[in-house]
């Protein structure tokens, strides 16, 4: 795989269908992938149709700002986004209905920032969907007068709260999420919906509509958002009026709300008594009749951790479908559960109902080298799942739990198939400590011995997952043997590894980073001798620590998007207002401590530092301190800055920036670890 190859990887989304699809029946995904050409982010929502013993795909839409296809419970409609309204910061994503039978679509959404991912309501007469509402005259919108300013004559921001900025977002407390309901017959005759029913004080997220499609029920920060918080709960949004109304007290954090067939509720949570970071995410269930009331975990919290998405939790009559994290893989398993389960520890002694339930009494559904990433069930089943592969950014497969049988509808990796990709080996070594440590290696072409790159993942609760991973890709092509892992602190093996760096890191995590990189190099095919270390975010942070810490081991280093120094990121990044403290703690002592910036005079080697400009998440100053300090220390170093991206520049950035970022990795390990 070569940079210009990220043309190739084409994510599917959520697959929507609500009949069997090998009877016919409609199934649509939307597909989005990097358009060199076009210098963006381009999608399309296809049919996906068995004929002749075959599945095909068929273009539904033409884009090339299509996506999030939803069709209605009684079949008749399809909604999906279509980016309207002009080029560039003039077009926002709006919703659109068409009939599924075909015909023209109407746009029935006029939302000055856009709209969101689409839900219908059970009689598929409304649609609910969120949007960003700004104050009138921000964003290019209209003051009260009617005039639009640009950004650069905006009024001043008047800031109150920590937790008014996101990275990849902006600014938040002037256009906050709010919820959005679309009466479709009136929409599709009159004008576009252009409000929202809630009001700007609560930030909403996540809606489901209640089974009598009276209400929603929405995800939203604790009392209401009445002032910064990590914590969130459920509430009831009446469909009409807009009133809000708490329903649901969490553990923490509640997300991704779902009503089973008997009405009980189910959600993903976290349980803040456990810590704010590094804490695993669980099935949670409520019955929601009577007072607000705390809902019961179904999942162990020491062995099961589940990935958090709207599309990864869909309740059947016995069980629930999640998407669990293990080991790399994200696997489809099922949540047994019964109504006697479901027992608020509110209203009954916490010693009743059952315990939750650790990862090997959850039933695999589909697992293996798979990362399941959207799950929808049809009936009791069928269920048709979006997944990544270590040959596919995604493909489209369909489970028949009856049967027992996976079937894999789409062939959305063939173009990445065909420029070829390299081969990749499982490891798993023992630091110090006889920690257990596992990870991969990706292997170039050729006999070797081979140049090494020992790349580290973000996070740092996270995981380096088993779906192509184009980074490794792209390096295994150059010449370079990549090695990969999950050291302690990552997500996907437990609670203990998870939180075992906390207040301590650049310890055993470490241990974990050089023990797997050690098992690679035992290998003939390997040059012990020539190896670099790179790594972005927390792998930023970890490149730059071990790059001080450990100067011998290394030829150069490769730092991105990297936290450097805790004390000011405290102050600068859109999280570092809890994340810092619950890493490192408050005392500034322990921040220089645990701050590479700290150690910069100890590295010995050629140092790129990488940043993203718009970077709201390891700011800017992050590297533009390293970089000073690695310069007044004589280190060679050098500086690389992206204008107009933010910390996801890697995987979701502007085509042509992740390309000419590819360029400069290669050219910068040409220049210090060649491949001859």
């Amino acid at each position: 795989m070569h940079p210009s190859d990220i043309a190739h990887l084409v994510m599917p989304s959520r697959a929507a269908a609500v009949a069997d699809p090998r009877s016919g029946a409609p199934l649509l995904v939307g597909l989005t992938r990097p358009d060199l050409d076009a210098d963006e982010n381009v999608g399309h929502v296809v049919r996906l149709a068995a004929a002749d013993g075959r599945w095909t795909t068929t273009d539904w839409t033409h884009g090339p700002h299509d996506g999030a296809p939803s069709i209605s419970p009684d079949g008749r409609w399809v909604t999906f986004l279509r980016r309207v309204g002009g080029t560039g910061p003039d077009a926002h994503p709006q919703l659109v209905v068409m009939p599924t039978a075909g015909g023209e679509g109407r746009v029935v959404t006029a939302l000055p920032l856009g709209a969101e991912a689409p839900v219908w309501s059970p009689d598929s007469t409304r649609i609910a969907t969120t949007a960003r509402i700004p104050e009138p005259g921000r964003y290019g919108t209209p003051t009260a007068n009617g005039t639009a300013a640009d950004a650069s004559a905006e009024p001043p921001r008047h800031i109150t709260r920590l937790d008014y900025r996101q990275d990849g977002v902006g600014f938040l407390r002037d256009r906050l999420r709010r919820l959005v309901v679309v009466d479709v017959a009136a929409a599709l005759t009159g004008d576009p919906v252009e409000t929202a029913i809630t009001d700007d004080t609560t930030a909403v997220s996540d809606p489901t509509w209640t089974p009598d499609g009276t209400a929603l029920v929405v995800s939203a920060p604790r009392d209401a958002g009445a002032a910064e918080t990590t914590e969130s709960d459920l509430y009831r949004v009446d469909a009409v009026s807009g009133a809000i109304t708490l329903l649901v007290e969490s553990d923490g954090t509640a997300a991704a709300p779902q009503f089973g067939p008997d009405g009980t509720l189910f959600f993903l949570g976290t349980d803040r008594t456990q810590g704010i970071v590094a804490v695993p995410t669980g099935l949670y269930a409520a019955r929601t009749s009577g007072d607000p009331v705390r809902a019961r975990r179904l999942t162990d919290h020491r062995t099961v951790d589940l990935e958090v998405g709207p599309g990864l939790l869909v309740p059947r009559s016995g069980d629930v479908l999640v998407g669990v994290l293990h080991r790399g893989a994200v696997e489809l398993r099922a949540v047994p559960w019964t109504t006697d389960a479901t027992a608020s520890t509110a209203d009954d002694d916490a010693s009743t109902g059952a315990e939750p339930l650790p990862l090997d009494a959850l039933p695999v559904l589909h697992g293996g080298d798979v990362v399941v990433r959207a799950i929808t069930a049809i009936g009791e089943d069928v269920v048709i799942a979006t997944v990544g592969l270590p040959d596919s950014a995604g493909e489209v497969v369909l489970i028949d739990t009856a049967a027992g049988s996976v079937e894999t509808l789409s062939d959305l990796g063939a173009g990445l198939r065909a420029v070829g990709l390299r081969p990749v080996e499982e490891l798993v070594g023992t630091a110090p400590d006889g920690h257990e440590v596992h990870g991969w290696l990706v292997l170039p072409e050729g006999e070797g011995p081979h140049p090494v790159l020992r790349v580290v993942h973000g996070g740092p609760f996270a995981q380096q997952d088993r779906a192509v991973f184009d980074e490794a890709q792209v390096y295994a092509a150059a010449g370079y043997a990549v090695v990969l892992g999950n050291p302690r602190g990552s997500a996907g093996y437990g609670f203990d590894h998870g939180q075992a760096i906390i207040g301590r890191l650049g310890t055993v995590d470490v241990d974990d980073v050089l023990a797997l990189l050690d098992v690679a190099l035992e290998r003939d095919d390997l040059d012990a001798s020539r190896v670099g270390i790179m790594g972005g975010s927390y792998g930023g942070f970890m490149t730059s620590w071990i790059a001080a810490r450990e100067p011998e081991r290394f030829t150069a280093a490769w730092s991105e998007r990297a936290v450097n120094a805790w004390d000011s990121f405290a102050g600068s990044s859109d999280i570092g207002w809890f994340f810092a403290e619950a890493y490192v703690g408050a005392d500034p002592e322990d921040q220089r401590r645990q701050s590479p910036l700290t150690y910069a005079e100890d590295v010995m080697m050629p140092f790129m530092v990488a940043h993203s400009e718009q970077d709201w998440r390891c700011p800017l100053e992050q590297g533009q301190r390293q970089f000073v300090a690695l310069r007044r220390a004589g280190v060679e170093a050098e500086f690389l800055l992206f204008p107009g991206e933010g910390h996801e520049l890697s995987r979701s950035g502007r085509p042509s920036h992740r390309v000419q970022r590819f360029d400069h990795v290669l050219r910068w390990w040409n220049t210090h670890l060649p491949v001859v």
